[in-house]
Formats: C-alpha cells, structure tokens, sequence
C-alpha cells in the first residue's frame, strides 16, 4: 500500500485531505507542523509527502531543506500544497526536488488525488 504523510497546519484542511487520500486506498499520517511532519517521515519512510509551505514551529521550506539532507529522506517524493502562489514561493524549492507545486485554492480533493497518483505511477484504483 501506498503511504504518505500530509504535512498541514489547518486542521479542516488536513482532516478533508486524510478523508480523501484514506477513502482513496491510501496508508495516511498527518502532522500540524514541519518538525512533527520530519518526525513522522524519519519514522514512517513515506511514499510521498504532501507539504504546507507556512506553519508553525518548523515551515514546509525548513523541513523539506532538513528531509533533504538525510539518507532516507534525499529521495522521497514531495509535492508542495499550498496557497502561496508559484510567484510568492521561496525561489530555492526548484533546488530540493519538488515533484509538484499544487495551489489549493485552484484545485479540488479529487484533483490532489490525482496527480498525487500521476507522480507516483498509480493507476486508478
């Protein structure tokens, strides 16, 4: 099965996207902050991670530089959710291996879905 963690500091937004991914055939974990998103991908080895860019304690950028700098997290698929526009992003994320920059507001559950399954290689169950 496949796992991953959704890394969101809003807890409707990230219990919505749980639901979604869970309902959808997905091992899900979730973290409200990017220290408690590390954690749970140095524990869980992820297929792939759905980060936030703002948070609290430790944000989306920090923890992506820090999962970067690991053996086990070098190579871990990430697609950045957010609703800070490509224009507003930190201009390093191009150097830490984004598989996808997804805007919330401009696309559905359904479509997150989707394209999470088109960067992993997932047909549709």
């Amino acid at each position: 099965m496949t796992k991953i963690i959704i890394v969101e500091d809003e807890p409707a937004i990230r219990e919505m996207y749980r639901f979604k991914f869970s309902k959808d055939g997905f091992v899900v974990s979730t973290a409200a902050n990017g220290q408690l998103g590390f954690e749970a991908c140095e524990k869980e080895q992820p297929d792939l991670v759905l980060l936030d860019l703002k948070m609290p304690i430790m944000n989306g950028e920090d923890m992506l530089k820090k999962l970067r700098k690991t053996d086990w997290g070098a190579n871990i698929r990430v697609i950045v959710l957010t609703n800070i526009s490509k224009d507003e992003a930190p201009h390093n994320l191009r150097f830490l291996s984004v598989d996808r920059y997804i805007v919330k507001a401009h696309h559905t559950p359904a479509q997150v879905v989707n394209m999470v399954r088109e960067v992993l290689n997932i047909e549709h169950a």
